[in-house]
């Protein structure tokens, strides 16, 4: 019974000692071994700088037509959907107002008229004459106010987008609910349109008022339009880090219209950018970080990224871990892990 015992125990060591050294020579394998891989230099290249936002159609010109103070209106002659001109009396207001300022005016213009005549032959002071003369101004000046608040006329050529009111209603000036704002009538000019795009401070610099802007409408894949920056606001949101553009967008025939979604690309200036093959950028399982490996001293380092603009089948690259003259493995680097021995093979 002894001897058993005494021959288990020399076994069992035995056992031990050559399992320990198996996982050893495992371990020593595993961190002697060099995955051979291929790499490219990284170069700063020349590209064209495109952007794409997303955006809302506006009308380049909207108003909402309203008098200056309540009253009676006395007619509307116009529809939603109906076209006006510029100058066309679209609604008309109660004239009483109107009637009595004109009346009191043409009192005052007769007896300026007298006052003249009597001034010439010296029969009334200068002064007299100086103080109707001023009443005649302010009562000239009443009239014109009240005649362009009852008179309410289109400013500019464009479509009724909505009508608040019916004829014989009182208007009150309150606002109405889907305008916030107090209104009989709507105008929009839609022969030409406009859109306001957020765009990131890092382009600031080569943003300028009149470069071409391309407008794309899912609605009219098959379709380009063009616009025009015409206004560039001058500061920054510190929230968001943009600022906004307004860019006037050429309607032909009139298919976009206001309230429409629309993609808004600029073609920005030259700029120097790292363009890498997309297959040298890895993504991280499970979360939405990229990488990639750069070969340096016979190991492999990893460098997170950001990705910029897509040109073909390369990719534009951001990090500040990176410069010109880095060898980026592209072949071979799904194997990597970082610290990992390689060996770059030259074609």
């Amino acid at each position: 019974m002894k001897k058993s015992l005494f021959f288990i125990i020399p076994l069992a060591a035995a056992a031990l000692v050559s399992c320990q050294r198996e996982q050893k020579v495992a371990e020593t394998s595993a961190g002697s071994r060099i995955e051979p891989v291929k790499v490219v230099a990284l170069e700063m290249q020349e590209v064209a700088r495109t952007v794409e936002y997303t955006a809302t159609l506006q009308a380049f010109e909207e108003i909402h037509l309203s008098p200056s103070s309540p009253g009676r209106i006395e007619s509307i002659g116009v529809e939603v959907g109906d076209r006006v001109r510029q100058g066309q009396v679209l609604v008309q207001m109660d004239r009483t107002a109107w009637h009595q300022a004109s009346i009191q005016m043409r009192t005052l213009e007769t007896d300026l008229r007298r006052l003249d005549t009597l001034r010439k032959v010296g029969s009334i002071a200068q002064q007299q004459y100086d103080q109707l003369h001023s009443q005649v101004e302010i009562a000239r000046s009443n009239v014109d106010f009240l005649s362009g608040n009852t008179r309410l006329q289109a400013p500019f050529n464009g479509i009724i987008s909505g009508k608040y009111f019916e004829a014989g209603e009182m208007y009150t000036g309150t606002p109405v609910p889907t305008l916030g704002k107090a209104a009989i009538l709507s105008i929009v000019q839609i022969n030409r349109l406009k859109v306001t795009v957020p765009i990131s401070e890092a382009y600031f610099p080569l943003i300028r008022k009149g470069m071409e802007v391309n407008i794309r409408s899912d609605i009219y894949p098959e379709k380009a339009f063009r616009g025009k920056v015409f206004n560039i606001y001058p500061t920054v949101d510190p929230g968001s880090r943009t600022f906004n553009i307004e860019v006037s967008v050429d309607n032909p025939g009139e298919i976009l219209r206001p309230g429409m979604f629309v993609r808004v690309g600029l073609d920005l200036d030259k700029v120097k950018a790292i363009l890498l093959p997309a297959i040298a950028v890895l993504k991280q399982q499970g979360s939405n970080e990229r990488y990639l490996f750069v070969a340096g001293d016979s190991t492999a380092r990893r460098v997170s990224v950001e990705i910029g603009a897509r040109y073909n089948d390369k990719i534009e690259v951001l990090s500040d871990q990176l410069k010109a003259g880095d060898e980026i493995v592209i072949n071979g680097q799904a194997r990597l892990l970082d610290g990992m021995k390689i060996q770059v093979v030259r074609d």
